[in-house]
């Protein structure tokens, strides 16, 4: 599956004893992987990002054996095992999985319904019961203006929105942080898949991995001040979300550099790729370079020279929250 393979090894240290590493993990179950580790575990500074150059047909849709095989790609890079072995040890019978998507830019920059489509198939290969799967967002009219079709039908996939779900009584906090969280990912899940999207965010800079769990909380508005910083990392240490995300996948099949965190056509270009790891830090940092280079092609100022350096990202990978590396030297990034 992973032919045209090319490995950017950030660090020769950390490459070096990754397949080890990996292997002796897989001896054990993938879910332990989940949670940031607060040791230097070079498996946490994975990022993957896998391109398929045929997964448009006619008038731009998705060809969707193409999106399975891109997304199978994928998981395959980034846990070095067959794409099924890799879901069986993240994910069991056992399990209530999350999927959570963002929808709020409607049906042109959201995360793609075939993408979800194929990870629920992986799923139940898995062992994980149709019923046992909630694909959420904010709200139920952005799941649908993106595509998905709202239902809580006995033995079915589930999809709904936090406003009919509701929020925990629970006020969760962390650092400058309150905030009640929607009942799907505090009571019902075990385990959650973040599947957020790449696009530029006009007041914190970057809207990728952590940033698509403010989706999740009652006041995501009162944590945009000062670029999100610290709010946004914060955020994702109320354990509810730092204790249940197992894998956060970024769908990147269209990605945006100016004007988010609306749909701006001018400004968003097909990038036809996912971005993949365990780690939500080495993801947002990595994300952060794509969104600068294609700025940068454009000729748009640097997001740091507009003023929206998105420097929550450092602040999750410091000594107080530990969420994650934003060391590019700590990172691998595997193209495929």
């Amino acid at each position: 599956m992973m032919q045209r393979r090319d490995f950017i090894k950030t660090s020769s240290v950390i490459g070096g004893g990754l397949g080890l590493g990996l292997a002796a993990s897989l001896r054990k179950p993938l879910r332990a992987m989940a949670r940031p580790s607060r040791a230097n575990d070079a498996r946490q500074s994975r990022v993957v990002i896998a391109h398929r150059s045929d997964l448009r047909g006619a008038k731009q849709s998705l060809v969707q054996p193409q999106v399975a095989r891109l997304l199978d790609t994928t998981i395959e890079a980034l846990f070095q095992v067959p794409a099924a072995a890799a879901w069986r040890s993240l994910f069991s019978s056992r399990d209530v999985v999350g999927l959570k998507v963002n929808c709020l830019a409607g049906k042109h920059l959201s995360t793609h319904p075939e993408i979800v489509s194929e990870i629920v198939d992986r799923l139940l290969v898995a062992g994980v019961k149709k019923q046992n799967m909630i694909i959420f967002d904010r709200r139920s009219r952005d799941l649908i203006g993106a595509g998905f079709q709202p239902s809580q039908q006995r033995g079915a996939v589930q999809c709904l929105g936090n406003d009919q779900s509701g929020f925990t009584a629970q006020l969760f906090e962390y650092g400058a942080v309150a905030s009640q969280i929607s009942t799907i990912l505090a009571h019902r899940c075990t385990a959650v898949i973040n599947l957020p999207i790449l696009k530029d965010h006009g007041i914190v800079g970057l809207s990728c991995a952590m940033k698509n769990f403010f989706g999740v909380i009652n006041n995501p508005n009162k944590y945009h001040m000062h670029l999100g910083d610290p709010f946004i990392a914060d955020v994702n240490m109320l354990p509810p979300i730092r204790d249940k995300v197992r894998l956060t996948i970024c769908d990147a099949l269209t990605a945006q550099c100016e004007g988010g965190p609306p749909f701006m056509p001018e400004w968003s270009w097909p990038m036809d790729s996912l971005l993949a790891a365990i780690d939500m830090v080495a993801m947002d940092r990595v994300a952060w370079d794509i969104i600068e280079q294609k700025r940068a092609e454009n000729g748009i100022d640097s997001l740091e020279k507009a003023g929206r350096k998105p420097s929550y990202i450092a602040r999750a990978a410091d000594a107080e929250h530990q969420l994650g590396t934003d060391d590019l030297g700590r990172i691998e990034i595997v193209r495929v």
